[in-house]
């Protein structure tokens, strides 16, 4: 039976957000179901990201490639500045917990939920 990981990346400190970004990356090499889902102030890093001069710009781009991104919260992208920019690149948007997108959507499909 897969592993099924719902990665949910609350923290905007780059560094923090690259490393929920390596470990998503590495899940999926591992064989892992894994869904990345941006939250809180690690929205910020949407648009930061879609410059591809920005450190891990790269890792970015390559979690994107592979369709890892399940979802991003609208509520706090539209707060942090990066909405538009979510959207600009193709992103699902979630907010069917007041703006937010839900853990328990994920833990009853099977996922276990992990928070950075």
């Amino acid at each position: 039976m897969v592993k099924k990981i719902a990665l949910f990346a609350f923290n905007g400190e780059p560094m923090c957000f690259a490393h929920a970004l390596l470990n998503t990356l590495d899940m999926k090499e591992k064989g892992y179901a894994i869904k990345l889902i941006i939250e809180g102030t690690a929205t910020k890093q949407i648009k930061e990201l879609s410059d591809p001069n920005k450190l891990f710009a790269n890792l970015y781009e390559k979690v994107k490639k592979l369709g890892l991104v399940d979802c991003v919260c609208k509520a706090c992208s539209n707060k942090m500045g990066s909405l538009e920019s979510a959207e600009e690149q193709g992103l699902p948007l979630c907010d069917e917990m007041s703006g937010h997108p839900p853990m328990s959507k994920y833990i009853e499909q099977g996922y276990e939920v992990i928070a950075l």
